[in-house]
């Protein structure tokens, strides 16, 4: 087949019908419509039906189409994404065939390499691919291997996990709650505990700290969640106290065991590695699409229920956080559903997973699970699942259970009319690599044999097979997957936006390795004197501290700024207040204005006008800072460096006439663009459809009519041709061999014979009218199509054209509308522990 029959706009090639009778492939494509993955999918199938073959086609259609995707994979087979040989040379396949199999098979390992060469490329061109299909796949997306809890692939933190949610989240109260809950059953689910999420001491207690602090917007870190169980920030829980409901020496024993959990080495790994961002995880900072694995094989089930349902909640936000689209933006894939979507138990996974599949479908998120154990999935849960692939059963019950859930699912849709007696025949018969489609955007289920994967499936990666595979990229690139060249792994990683606390410049210990504050000048016993006239403040304190912690206050220049973007160029026209603190310095200019920090918003009021620490320490204050007349200066100094520091850099993509809104980054910016293009794209093929869809309908319903005249004229004709014969007949016996045949009798019968032969031939000619006519709309039908085909060729050329390249605009401040306003000094608190770690404390 060649590749122009496949490469159609917003289709995923997965396929092509299968003949069950002949038990062979036909010539009908299976081009899945991207658009319809908006609505779900499902995909059932025991150990070796094709599953993961089926599985893995469908998101290197989705990667070559620009749809990013994440990748949950619990069995370590999704990593083969990433082994993709556009040279299909035997060299490729050495590193990662089985040594195993290449005994058995009685082969040295480059041989048995340079067979599966062979055989990859064979299985390509059978399907209409080869080298430069893997290559477009390889050129459109990026494949990396993620490792939560260790650093085999690129590890991820989970830190960040008790984050506030966004403000979208907390304003909808059932959203809200059904956050808290899932955090709060994932992390007891890590620590052993089987907690109710009504009856339970432990949820109750947790759900309501995460409540108290999150309905603030406060962030949570797990140091900080132990401080909060020792010590809650509330009273009472109901109508008890809180020592009634839950005494001070059973806290202490929960925080205890959080508190060796955070302790363990082995869950120290999980505060590693890049921060669990899904903006990040779909695309590369320069908004190139990722398919992120996600591999999990390595974690024991309660990590892996904790990780999956943290995941699954960080999804849900960030879904929320993006406009509306009918078109798809990215795909979340799960390999093995088995255990975290059952009929009847309430996993933590669940509850975010069945939010997934209801509301997913409006921010174009397709979600696609597939599992081979179709006895452990809620039905009722996917009955929002638009199409199901279903391949070979393990037994007769699997195979009912799908029947049930299918039915069930198809009764939810509306549309009637499922055969359950000719789903289960078409299930009883179903072979290797051989799936049955059902597709509630289709008119009826199809027998569908899944084409040749472009990426190798070598079977499941281990943990030393991800190290491999990185550390080979590595050499062949001179770049790490995530690494930035000629950097240190620290600094490479806080390049990619690592988890890093904010903090002052700190030192390491050399018989540690830990870093400490730095050894400063022993600061003054008492707090400076300052003049009213100055107006000292002080940032308040964003929590308690915790035992052993102190404070130390350092000096800064706060000031309300407001400045004005604007430019012709990229027609952008923005005004914004922030505030800004800059650290004071020894000597002129006694400001560290490149360490400034800028804050959205006004000034706050209110600040406090005196230490919230009795006995806090304070860091030093240059004697021109007890100068009042020196802040007026420093507001016109501020006043120049933002004109000259605060451009802001705006993003524009010319053809779709796209600018980046205030604070979004190049990534974020890239793949809105890249959603304009697919909304455009769909929206474009949509309004072809709409224009030939009646035309071609019109056509085919005379078409129709037309072969049902031609069946009627030519029955019509057989049977006057046959009185004809029969009274021709009749009479030439009863001319020759009739007894006493009376002659009126046999002129009756020549009549009638001949009028037999008269409608005979006009019914003959009707038929070829008939004929001509059909000829006539087939023509027509015809030359419909390759309109049709040469339009949507002119569509697919002036897609294929576009490539998102943005141009990068700076925009200075209008130096005439720099305003700054109420400078003064502020004190912002850093708390410092015992073991000379300071993070900022506001």
């Amino acid at each position: 087949m060649d590749s122009k029959d496949f490469e159609k706009l917003g289709a995923f090639y997965l396929g092509a019908a299968y003949d069950a009778e002949r038990e062979a492939v036909g010539e009908e494509l299976l081009l899945y419509d991207s658009k319809d993955l908006t609505t779900h999918a499902v995909c059932v199938g025991m150990t070796g039906s094709g599953k993961t073959g089926l599985c893995l086609s469908l998101l290197e259609e989705a990667a070559i189409d620009g749809i990013p995707a994440i990748v949950i994979d619990p069995k370590g087979d999704m990593g083969n994404l990433a082994l993709t040989f556009p040279e299909l040379e035997a060299d490729d396949f050495e590193p990662w065939v089985d040594p195993g199999t290449a005994a058995r098979k009685g082969l040295e390992v480059s041989e048995y390499a340079r067979e599966t060469a062979q055989q990859w490329r064979e299985g390509l061109v059978r399907w209409g691919q080869d080298g430069a299909r893997i290559k477009r796949l390889r050129d459109a997306c990026e494949v990396e291997i993620y490792t939560p809890g260790s650093d085999a692939g690129i590890p991820l933190t989970v830190l960040r996990s008790f984050d506030a949610p966004p403000q979208a989240i907390r304003d909808d109260m059932e959203a809200f709650a059904e956050r808290i809950q899932a955090s709060v059953s994932g992390l007891l689910t890590l620590l052993g505990v089987d907690a109710d999420p009504v009856l339970s001491r432990e949820s109750i207690l947790l759900a309501n700290i995460l409540q108290e602090a999150w309905a603030k917007g406060r962030n949570l870190g797990l140091a900080d969640l132990i401080r909060d169980i020792q010590d809650p920030p509330f009273e009472r829980l109901g109508v008890l106290d809180l020592e009634s409901f839950y005494p001070a020496n059973d806290r202490f024993a929960l925080a205890m065991a959080l508190n060796g959990l955070l302790a363990s080495p082995r869950f120290r790994q999980w505060l590693e590695g890049e921060p669990l961002d899904i903006q990040n995880l779909l695309w590369t900072a320069s908004g190139k699409p990722r398919i992120a694995v996600l591999s999990i094989a390595h974690l024991s089930d309660s990590e892996r229920m904790f990780f999956v349902t943290i995941l699954l909640n960080e999804v849900v936000s960030w879904m929320r956080s993006q406009a509306g689209t009918g078109s798809l933006r990215a795909l979340l894939y799960m390999d093995e559903i088995f255990g975290y979507f059952p009929p009847s138990a309430e996993p933590p996974s669940k509850r975010p997973m069945l939010t997934l599949l209801k509301q997913a479908r409006a921010y174009g998120v397709g979600v696609v699970l597939a599992t081979q154990n179709p006895v452990d999935l809620d039905y009722k849960g996917l009955a929002n699942t638009g199409t199901w692939f279903l391949g070979r059963m393990q037994t007769e019950r699997d195979k009912l259970r799908v029947l049930d859930g299918l039915e069930g699912a198809m009764a939810g849709t509306g549309r009637g009319g499922f055969d359950r007696a000719q789903m289960d025949r078409l299930l009883s018969g179903l072979g290797e690599r051989v799936f049955l489609m059902n597709n509630v955007h289709e008119d009826q289920p199809l027998l569908f044999h899944t084409r040749w994967a472009l990426s190798y499936l070598r079977g499941p990666m281990t943990r030393a097979e991800i190290k491999a595979l990185r550390a080979e990229r590595s050499t062949g690139t001179g770049l790490g997957p995530g690494l930035v060249s000629g950097l240190d792994p620290l600094t490479a990683a806080s390049q990619r936006g690592a988890h890093r606390v904010e903090a002052a410049p700190l030192r390491v210990d050399p018989r540690t390795g830990v870093a400490v504050e730095p050894e400063l000048e022993p600061p003054p016993p008492q707090r400076p004197v300052v003049p009213a006239a100055v107006g000292e403040r002080f940032l308040p304190l964003d929590r308690a501290l915790a035992p052993g912690q102190r404070v130390v206050y350092r000096p800064a220049l706060i000031a309300g700024i407001k400045l004005h973007h604007v430019s012709t160029r990229v027609k952008v026209d923005d005004w914004s207040r922030e505030y800004v603190l800059a650290p004071f310095a020894d000597e002129e200019p006694f400001l560290e204005w490149s360490e400034a920090e800028y804050r959205e918003g006004k000034v706050p009021k209110g600040l406090g006008r005196r230490p919230e620490v009795e006995g806090a320490q304070f860091g030093d204050l240059p004697g021109k800072a007890l100068d009042p007349k020196a802040y007026k200066a420093w507001a016109k100094r501020l006043a120049r460096h933002l004109y000259e520091d605060r451009e802001r850099v705006f993003w524009k993509h010319r053809k779709f006439r796209l600018i980046s809104e205030r604070g979004e980054s190049e990534r974020e910016f890239r793949a809105r663009v890249r959603q304009s293009f697919h909304e455009k794209r769909d929206m474009d093929l949509e309004k072809l459809r709409k224009r030939y869809g009646p035309k071609l309908a019109r056509i085919q319903e005379r078409i129709r009519k037309a072969e049902q005249k031609i069946d009627r004229e030519e029955e019509q004709f057989r049977g006057s041709r046959r009185d004809s014969v029969i009274n021709v007949g009749t009479t030439m016996l009863g001319s020759l061999f009739g007894r006493k045949l009376a002659s009126y009798a046999n002129a009756r019968r020549a009549g009638s014979a001949a009028k037999s032969i008269g409608r005979a031939s006009k019914e003959k000619r009707d038929i070829e009218r008939a004929k001509a006519d059909l000829e006539v709309q087939e023509e027509k039908l015809e030359v419909l199509e390759l309109g049709f085909e040469d339009d949507v060729g002119a569509l697919r050329e002036r897609y294929a054209n576009v490539e998102i390249e943005v141009d990068e605009v700076v925009v200075r401040p209008r130096k005439a509308d720099i305003d700054v306003s109420r400078a003064g000094l502020v004190w912002v608190p850093w708390r410092v522990g015992g073991d000379g770690i300071a993070e900022r404390g506001d």
